[in-house]
């Protein structure tokens, strides 16, 4: 009987690994950082990662020890002692720790928001407030609103037909804010709400018309707020995904509208439909293969 020595025991162990590696390698290359589908709809991929979800850590004056409490002013307005203890118990009664959220799978979001054009594509029709004489530019750019939850499940639905390979959804609450956030830890601040939302306005604005956010996502904030796929828990921060609302009369709505202004324009809350109707729409999630 022939031997097997041990030395080549050890070298078809250590082959074994790397040739089933290279057999798997078709499988292991990276998704593509952007994909673009057959209707022009434009999509950023998002890594996996964490964050920090419903933190709310209001300021609040403090009084500096070196000064003169009867000297220290608000506004004009003498501050005592109390004065500053009164504020500080007040804001540890609103603040929130919040709580981690962990993304764990890549995927795909629209690096706009559904436009008109894209919606009349699918559909057949355009169901927009703000179309023809009510802008100055070409409306099928602006993003397609007066639009349900309902009917944004019925547009997935024909989209998913008509792509086939592919599959289409609405981001989850936590999907959408990761993307939003792009990174960030804290709210966003006032200058850099007023650079990339559109707010302030009497419509709709054409997409993609301010700047991105770190990841190349755009009008997150502004132009209309985005339904997602939870429903609303009737409170103003989302709730620990272990305590998300599984029912519910109405679905969550994020982002702010063009009506709104830098006050209201935070990815960190989240509001109920069904809205006005004419300040609402829908952004994209594909799934990764």
């Amino acid at each position: 009987m022939r031997k097997i020595r041990p030395n080549s025991i050890r070298l078809n162990r250590w082959w074994l690994p790397a040739f089933l590696l290279v057999l798997c390698a078709p499988r292991l290359v990276a998704q593509q950082a952007a994909y673009t589908n057959s209707i022009g709809m434009e999509f950023v991929l998002i890594q996996p990662g964490s964050m920090v979800v419903g933190r709310f850590q209001p300021p609040y004056p403090k009084r500096n020890p070196s000064e003169n409490v009867s000297a220290a002013t608000n506004k004009g307005m003498p501050w005592t002692s109390k004065d500053y203890q009164l504020a500080e118990e007040l804001v540890k009664q609103d603040a929130r720790l919040g709580f981690s959220v962990t993304i764990s799978r890549p995927y795909y979001i629209g690096k706009f928001e559904v436009t008109q054009g894209q919606w009349k594509q699918v559909m057949g029709n355009n169901p927009s407030a703000f179309q023809g004489s009510n802008v100055t530019d070409d409306a099928a750019q602006h993003p397609v609103e007066q639009v349900t939850w309902q009917d944004a499940q019925k547009f997935l639905s024909k989209l998913n037909a008509l792509e086939k390979v592919r599959h289409y959804r609405l981001p989850t609450e936590f999907e959408w804010e990761y993307a939003a956030r792009a990174g960030a830890t804290d709210d966003i601040a006032w200058k850099a709400i007023q650079a990339a939302a559109q707010l302030g306005s009497v419509t709709t604005g054409r997409v993609g018309q301010k700047a991105p956010n770190a990841w190349g996502v755009y009008d997150t904030l502004g132009n209309v707020w985005e339904w997602v796929q939870d429903y609303y828990n009737e409170k103003l921060f989302a709730d620990p995904p272990d305590h998300s609302t599984r029912s519910g009369k109405q679905h969550v709505l994020k982002g702010a509208s063009f009506m709104g202004d830098v006050k209201n324009a935070t990815y960190m809350t989240h509001a109920g439909g069904p809205g006005n109707g004419w300040d609402v729409g829908f952004r994209v999630v594909l799934e990764t293969k």
